[in-house]
C-alpha cells in the first residue's frame, strides 16, 4: 500500500505564519502596555508634587480631559502604523497620568490612602489577570458584545459628564461601578480579539487595554475612597 506523504503546502505554513502574527501582536501589545505605565506613573507623581491639576475641577477639569484625551486617541489612531504611535501614545499616558493625580490626592489624604491605592492597584492586576486568561479558553466568538459594550461606555461617560455638575455621591458610586463591570469586560473582549487575530495592530491594541485598565483602576480608587476612607 502506498504511503502518503506529509503535506506540508500552503496551508500549513499560513497557519503557522497567523499563530505567528498573533503571538507576536499579543507579545508587543504587553510590552507597550507595561511600557505606558511607567509615563502613567511618571504623570501621576508629577501632578500631586506640583498641583498643577488641582485647579481643573467641574466644567474646566471636564474640558481640559476630554479634550485632552480625544486629542490624544485621535493622534495614536492617525499614527498608529508609523514611528510616531508609541511616542504618542506615552505622551497620551502621561496625560492621563496627570489627570489621574487629582483623584489619588483626593485618596491619599485620607489616613489609610496608601493602602486604597494599593487595594485598587492589586484589583485591577486581578481583574486582568483573570480576562487575559479567559480570553485564552474561551472558544466562543465574541465579537458580538462589542456594540453592547460600546453602548455601556457612552452611558457611562455621558452619565460622569452630567454628574461633574450635579455631584450626586451615590450617582457616582453607581457609575464607577458600572464602569468596573463594563471594562472588565471590554478587556477580555480586546484581548479575545488579539487571540483570535482580531486586531493586528499592536499600537491599537495597546491603546484599548491601556483605557480599559486605567478606567477599572480609577473606578475602584473612588469606590474604596467613597466607602473605605478614614478621615480619622
Amino acid at each position: 500500500m502506498n504511503q502518503q506523504p506529509l503535506q506540508t503546502g500552503t496551508f500549513g505554513h499560513t497557519t503557522t505564519g497567523l499563530a505567528y502574527e498573533r503571538q507576536k501582536v499579543m507579545r508587543n501589545t504587553y510590552w507597550l502596555l507595561a511600557l505606558s505605565l511607567l509615563p502613567t506613573a511618571l504623570g501621576a507623581w508629577v501632578g500631586l508634587r506640583t498641583g498643577i491639576t488641582a485647579g481643573l475641577t467641574g466644567g474646566i477639569g471636564l474640558v481640559v480631559f476630554l479634550g485632552g484625551a480625544f486629542g490624544f486617541m485621535f493622534a495614536i489612531e492617525k499614527f498608529k502604523n508609523s514611528a510616531a504611535g508609541v511616542p504618542i501614545l506615552l505622551a497620551f499616558t502621561f496625560f492621563m497620568g496627570l489627570m489621574l493625580s487629582r483623584m489619588l490626592a483626593v485618596v491619599l489624604g485620607f489616613k489609610n490612602g496608601s493602602d486604597l491605592v494599593m487595594t485598587a492597584f492589586a484589583g485591577t492586576a486581578g481583574v486582568f489577570f483573570v480576562m487575559a486568561n479567559l480570553s485564552t479558553v474561551i472558544k466562543r466568538d465574541l465579537s458580538g458584545m462589542g456594540k453592547w459594550l460600546f453602548a455601556g461606555a457612552l452611558a457611562i461617560m455621558i452619565g460622569g459628564i452630567i454628574n461633574v455638575f450635579v455631584g450626586s455621591p451615590a450617582a457616582f458610586a453607581a457609575i464607577a461601578t458600572l464602569a468596573i463591570v463594563v471594562f472588565s469586560l471590554y478587556l477580555l473582549y480586546d484581548l479575545k480579539r488579539i487571540v483570535d487575530g482580531g486586531e493586528t495592530n499592536y499600537i491599537a491594541a495597546t491603546l484599548g487595554l491601556y483605557l480599559s485598565l486605567y478606567n477599572i483602576f480609577q473606578s475602584l480608587l473612588a469606590l474604596l475612597g467613597i466607602f473605605g476612607g478614614d478621615r480619622e
